[in-house]
């Protein structure tokens, strides 16, 4: 069996990804991000083997199901400023780098297996990554994200944007995002929803007086 078939119908337990902590209180997100604005700038702090090491854990079956490899990562608030080493996990399903400094994510359009990601409480301005096939779980809240272009992921179920500062949804391609059926983007200043035309989008989550 290939990983892809291996992928294919796998739903992510969100009970074992610690669903808990999606509901992080908004005030502290928010008092957080202002004090690293003032703060001094952070000093560099890439991705170690080392640190990997401890955050690893969830051993599966890969490939044709002789060999095995850790499938999820956990690095919450490691004050990590580079994720460069993430580029030869390419068996990596679930990923946490919430709490962090982080300003790029290319690394992880490696991660063709990819499908669930939690990225908040970084210093990201963009959720723009090279299309990842079977993510379908995305995070990105409490960042400095200003638009919504970018996100091309065909698989993609559940997206949250809340706490960052968009004010315009633009570049969601119904083509590309046909599986899209959650959207959250409360604590934005969104001026304008126009041309948001997703099939499946079940859940919009905008602030009062937005929509």
């Amino acid at each position: 069996m290939s990983d892809e078939d291996d992928l294919d119908d796998v739903e992510p337990d969100q009970d074992d990804l610690e669903k808990d902590e999606d509901e992080k209180d908004t005030e502290e997100w928010e008092d957080k991000r202002e004090g690293e604005e003032f703060s001094e700038e952070w000093m560099p702090t890439p991705l170690t083997e080392n640190l990997m090491k401890e955050g690893l854990s969830l051993l599966c079956k890969t490939g044709n199901g002789l060999a095995h490899a850790y499938v999820k990562l956990e690095l919450k608030d490691r004050d990590l400023t580079d994720i460069y080493l993430l580029r030869s996990y390419i068996h990596l399903r679930y990923v946490d780098v919430s709490e962090n400094h982080l300003t790029d994510l290319s690394p992880l359009s490696c991660l063709t297996h990819l499908l669930w990601l939690k990225a908040d409480g970084n210093q990201l301005q963009s959720a723009g990554l090279k299309e990842l096939p079977y993510l379908q779980i995305a995070s990105f809240a409490y960042n400095q994200i200003t638009d919504t272009e970018g996100i091309c992921h065909p698989r993609l179920e559940s997206l949250d944007l809340k706490g960052n500062r968009i004010r315009f949804v633009t570049g969601l391609d119904p083509q590309k995002l046909n599986s899209l059926q959650t959207l959250e983007l409360r604590g934005n200043q969104i001026e304008s929803t126009q041309g948001l035309n997703l099939p499946k989008l079940k859940s919009l989550f905008l602030d009062p007086g937005e929509w």
